[in-house]
């Protein structure tokens, strides 16, 4: 009977110390001190209590109260806060959490594989313009590591362990925008973009039964949805080297479910979408003694022949993606070569400078020359493109290279190239009657040297029957 006796008082206390635990406010590992929170907009702030618990939300003068629902979930949005001072987070019910030196600012969240994983110790060895940023401690910075990681601020302990597209990005981004800045990385390498949505995102059954049998969503749900809904300005996303691995699902419609599907799942509408160009580099810079583009492709003579085939199919078809609404695109043709391109500071920094123009509306041109429509005159190709900058120029060699036209039999000559305007006209004496014309189109063209005056590359493309 004493044995029995003394059972039932630790199943008691067990019992009590269990009731305790489900009592406790919990709020996700999202949540902690030096976080950032999205200025501008009702920013939701959630967890668990005991079911029907009484929940307190305070920041900066503002109050909001709560239930936990019979599943003991509980969530509230603040109302729109403007940057400022550092704040305490105040959440409270049975016990308080409070969450010290929260700023206000913009936050962004870096996802793909390897190359935003990659960290800033690893590169800053090869890459000096990020080790001397790396050395610095920037107060108004900060990092997350999606989920189950905390905030910190950036110092250069916190920044050796950091992704280096993503600080360096972070680090130009909040010296120009002058409001604290929150990155939070959720990148894994060797991961194809079909891992990192969920079958709901997909528009047939079709995808759908595709999407389960690549064992699609692990990632998703790994390092997204944690973090889903935290209050974000955007998304900078760097993968497309491993491809979907989705059957007969491309990087262009795969990518059109993500986005789509993580703003549905953010419930903050189209909020900007920034992706890094694939292939990584393979092209010419404009001025390599600037730091962002100093491991460029030097410029070389044009190849024998044009390319017939498909070779610049995927660097056109990536472009493309940036077709999806409030989607742009980070031209990496100009700023170093490779698998993982050492070059990680001129890869953050001008992501950051796509990010100043396309989601801050800043006056900074973000893409160089872009095939807008072209037209047959006689033997020549007239080729009108946007984003011309001030104009467009041509850099090295002993003119305008890179295009090519093609007739019936689609056979593609290299041409004669003039700058006319904000457009070029191209001819061949090979090709008396065109049809067709393409620009820098292989996998890597160190040979195609169309820019603006601003000094971005023109973008690849082929047109025409």
């Amino acid at each position: 009977m004493r044995y029995c006796r003394t059972m039932s008082a630790t199943v008691v206390t067990l019992l009590a110390m269990s009731s305790v635990a489900l009592a406790e406010v919990k709020v996700p590992p999202v949540f902690s001190d030096y976080m950032v929170l999205q200025r501008d907009i009702a920013a939701p702030v959630w967890g668990t209590a005991e079911p029907d618990e009484e929940v307190v939300v305070s920041i900066a003068g503002q109050s909001h109260k709560t239930k936990a629902g019979t599943d003991g979930k509980w969530s509230v949005k603040l109302k729109p806060l403007k940057t400022g001072e550092p704040r305490v987070l105040s959440i409270k019910g049975s016990n308080t959490i409070e969450f010290k030196d929260v700023l206000v600012g913009d936050v962004w969240v870096g996802s793909g594989q390897s190359n935003m994983a990659g960290g800033v110790g690893g590169y800053a060895k090869n890459d000096e313009v990020l080790a001397e940023l790396a050395a610095g401690t920037y107060p108004q910075l900060r990092f997350c590591r999606g989920r189950g990681g905390v905030w910190q601020e950036s110092n250069p302990r916190t920044n050796a362990g950091f992704s280096a597209i993503l600080f360096a990005f972070g680090q130009r981004l909040q010296k120009d925008i002058d409001v604290p800045v929150g990155l939070i990385l959720a990148a894994v390498g060797g991961t194809p973009s079909g891992r990192w949505l969920a079958d709901e995102m997909l528009v047939s059954n079709e995808q759908t039964k595709a999407y389960k049998a690549a064992n699609g969503g692990d990632l998703y749900k790994q390092h997204i949805l944690p973090i889903v809904p935290y209050g974000i300005r955007g998304v900078l996303w760097d993968q497309g080297e491993s491809g979907t691995a989705i059957k007969d699902l491309d990087q262009f419609t795969t990518m059109g479910a993500l986005i789509g599907g993580w703003r549905d799942a953010w419930g903050q509408g189209e909020f900007p979408f920034l992706y890094v160009q694939k292939p990584s580099g393979g092209g010419c810079a404009w001025d390599k003694s600037n730091p962002t583009n100093r491991m460029a492709e030097d410029f070389a003579a044009l190849p024998a022949t044009p390319q017939q085939g498909n070779a610049g199919d995927y660097r056109a078809h990536h472009f493309g993606i940036m077709q999806h609404p409030k989607t742009a695109m980070v031209t990496a043709r100009d700023l170093g070569s490779g698998i993982h391109p050492k070059n990680k500071s001129g890869y953050g920094h001008r992501a950051a400078q796509v990010a100043l123009g396309f989601a801050y509306g800043k006056e900074v041109e973000i893409y160089g020359p872009i095939y807008a429509s072209h037209k047959v005159e006689g033997d020549k190709v007239r080729v009108q493109f946007t984003h011309v900058a001030g104009g467009l120029a041509t850099k090295y060699g002993d003119g305008l290279q890179g295009f090519a036209v093609a007739g019936k039999d689609g056979k593609y000559y290299w041409a004669q190239a003039v700058i006319d305007g904000e457009s070029v006209v191209v001819s061949s004496t090979e090709v008396p009657q065109p049809v067709a014309v393409q620009y820098a189109w292989d996998k890597n063209s160190p040979w195609a040297n169309l820019f603006n005056k601003e000094g971005l590359p023109a973008i690849i493309f082929r047109a025409g029957e």
